[in-house]
């Protein structure tokens, strides 16, 4: 199948190349050029989590399965399989949060981004199968839509037989023509995957591919070399990682979902998750992301959003002034009191009209609209004096706005040059700091002189009862290998060779 498969030992190898942002390499890398064209694809997995929810560290089996993994600019990771007889071979997004597998179909003719990348013709495969069966998958910023197949699927050194999968007769659009993938692999719990279907994880326990119900995944983090990283299927691969994993268990069935302790900002408490938070552990997102006021404070203190916070705080206190200046002129004790009748006589009448008046009517004989009027001027007074007084209180409480909305891509740029002098951020996960510096939660887009800095932490807020979630995504896995330990339902994690 994979001409530049080797064997070392019973681990399968597949060597694959990286490729880089704007770096001309594979079929649509020459337009990528800047983080907002790779923001729209990358995007695509991120909003899985908004709208669509549809071992010891000693052990290696004989039985070890490896995929290698190619690095898309430290963007994504993908890998290579094979689907029928002869095997078509298609590059693909290994995703743990999801059990789906989809693959765009020879069928897929009404779409430019089907023409960029590679289809499956079942009419060339002597082992498919008709299914049938509609499919659909939302994705928040796309959707696929097509049928399910029948097929073997070649992984690695595993083939699985009879493999359920989509063919995508309607794609994602624009955020799959930016990808360098073809499809997606869901490694995840057959839990998310309607239509009775097996994943393709499943099935390889089910048809005894694997000796353990283990998966681990090392990302290489050293982007000079060609090598981007591997899958190892039923075991660990022990030079893939140093000391002990810490694990923790899944709290959620359906999900890699743990529980994490609080955040750190250079070893300083945040209360970020003082009362505790949700994190999922996923292969198919490029970064970290969180809640959007923490994810806010977090590009605050490693400086990539000072430009958007400080205008957002001008308009906030320019338009408040404003405004609060109007209001304050509107309750002047002088002008709004008069509408109300007795100022208004007081000040206009003469003394013999308000004889007049006094004699013939009782409500406003005597002293009667004199004190209607004081009263009005009284209250307009003590609501001015609120006004003007509390108006830098309100404004900034009005100035936290600022740290509720998501910051703009743009302004999640940062100078590459203040990388060495920007925080260490740390994870609590077991009872384990997890640190990642700086040189590994920049993304660095473009080459030599044309290279801009951007944040690793984006925005993501998932409402209850899922939410509030972080999502743990390539950024973090670089750094630390992880293993998903389906048999005892539970996570590991231990830095990263």
């Amino acid at each position: 199948m994979f001409s530049n498969s080797t064997t070392n030992g019973d681990l399968v190898r597949i060597p694959l190349k990286k490729a880089r942002f704007g770096g001309g390499i594979g079929r649509i890398d020459s337009n990528v050029k800047s983080f907002d064209d790779v923001q729209d694809y990358l995007k695509t997995f991120i909003d899985q989590y908004v709208v669509n929810y549809n071992v010891d560290d000693d052990r290696r089996s004989n039985e070890d399965d490896i995929v290698a993994l190619k690095n898309y600019g430290d963007g994504q990771y993908f890998g290579e399989i094979g689907i029928g007889t002869p095997p078509q071979n298609f590059t693909v997004i290994f995703d743990t949060t999801s059990a789906n597998f989809w693959i765009p179909s020879s069928q897929c003719l009404s779409s430019v981004s089907c023409f960029l990348h590679s289809k499956y013709k079942s009419s060339e495969s002597s082992t498919y199968k008709v299914n049938g069966k509609h499919a659909y998958i939302d994705y928040g910023s796309g959707s696929i839509s097509g049928h399910f197949s029948e097929d073997n699927v070649m992984v690695g050194g595993l083939l699985v037989q009879n493999q359920e999968f989509i063919e995508a007769t309607r794609d994602v659009g624009m955020n799959f023509l930016l990808g360098q993938f073809d499809g997606i692999i869901g490694l995840g719990f057959k839990e998310s995957v309607g239509n009775n279907v097996v994943p393709v994880w499943d099935n390889m326990v089910d048809q005894h591919l694997v000796k353990e119900r283990v998966m681990s995944f090392w990302l290489n983090r050293k982007g000079e070399k060609d090598e981007g990283g591997e899958i190892v299927f039923g075991g660990v691969d022990p030079k893939h990682y140093k000391g002990m994993h810490t694990y923790v268990p899944i709290t959620h069935r359906g999900s890699w979902q743990f529980d994490m302790g609080d955040i750190r900002i250079d070893g300083n408490v945040t209360e970020f998750c003082k009362n505790g938070c949700s994190a999922i552990a996923d292969t198919g997102t490029s970064m970290i992301a969180g809640p959007t006021v923490l994810i806010n404070q977090i590009n605050q203190a490693i400086g990539t959003n000072g430009i958007f916070t400080e205008s957002c705080h001008l308009v906030i206190n320019l338009v408040g002034r404003v405004i609060f200046e109007t209001l304050a002129n509107l309750v002047q004790p002088t002008i709004a009191c008069i509408p109300f009748g007795p100022c208004l006589l007081e000040d206009k009448a003469s003394p013999g009209i308000r004889n007049v008046i006094d004699r013939s009517d009782d409500v406003s004989s005597g002293v009667g609209a004199p004190i209607l009027c004081t009263i009005c001027k009284v209250i307009m007074r003590v609501i001015h004096d609120v006004i003007v007084n509390s108006r830098n209180i309100v404004l900034k409480l009005f100035g936290t706005i600022c740290n509720l909305i998501p910051i703009p891509v743009g302004a999640s740029i940062v100078d590459c040059a203040r990388i060495p002098y920007m925080p260490i951020i740390s994870f609590t996960i077991g009872g384990k700091e997890f640190q990642l510096s700086p040189h590994e939660y920049i993304l660095k887009i473009g080459e030599g002189d044309d290279v801009t800095c951007y944040s690793g932490f984006i925005s993501l807020d998932v409402h209850p009862p899922r939410g509030p979630l972080w999502i743990m995504g390539d950024i973090f896995m670089r750094r630390y290998h992880t293993i998903f330990d389906y048999e005892n339902l539970r996570v590991g994690f231990a830095e990263a060779a």
